[in-house]
């Protein structure tokens, strides 16, 4: 009840098991800013991207200071592409692995990521490709952190 008042926003964590229990996937439960005519599924608009919501200040969860949006505009094609934005101080703390190949872009920024025991140190121009193999990262920075992810298949 206090989410449908907007006093709390679930974690991410809460989001993914909302969406297990009723077999939807995770961007279900996330509204998007209409379309204008003629322009639905093929053009997003600034602002108008669906949220797949925030772990901003969600201390003791698996991610804290992450914020992500949908830039695709819908989850029909064979990918998704994703804006995150990494918070400074902000982390994963336990490591995810998915059966998915992506490609993530710094824009802005520098990012630490760990790919099964190596860890790489990604600023502005960088990219990285991950093949199923577990991640985790920070930005242990001053400043935001920005890239642009392509996840396929996607899994929100």
């Amino acid at each position: 009840s206090q989410v449908e008042r907007d006093l709390s926003t679930p974690a991410m964590d809460d989001i993914e098991a909302i969406a297990s229990a009723l077999g939807v996937s995770r961007s279900f439960l996330f509204g998007a800013g209409a379309p204008r005519p003629g322009e639905e599924g093929r053009i997003v608009r600034a602002g108008a991207g669906r949220s797949l919501g925030s772990s901003d200040g969600e201390a003791g969860r698996g991610t804290v200071g992450l914020v992500e949006r949908l830039l695709s505009p819908d989850l029909s094609d064979e990918f998704e592409v994703i804006h995150s934005v990494f918070r400074p101080g902000s982390r994963r703390k336990t490591r995810v692995a998915r059966p998915t190949t992506e490609l993530a872009c710094i824009i802005a920024g520098k990012l630490d990521v760990w790919l099964g025991p190596e860890q790489f140190t990604l600023e502005a121009g960088d990219s990285i490709r991950i093949r199923g193999e577990s991640l985790r990262w920070a930005n242990p920075y001053e400043t935001d952190a920005v890239a642009i992810w392509v996840i396929a298949p996607p899994v929100y």
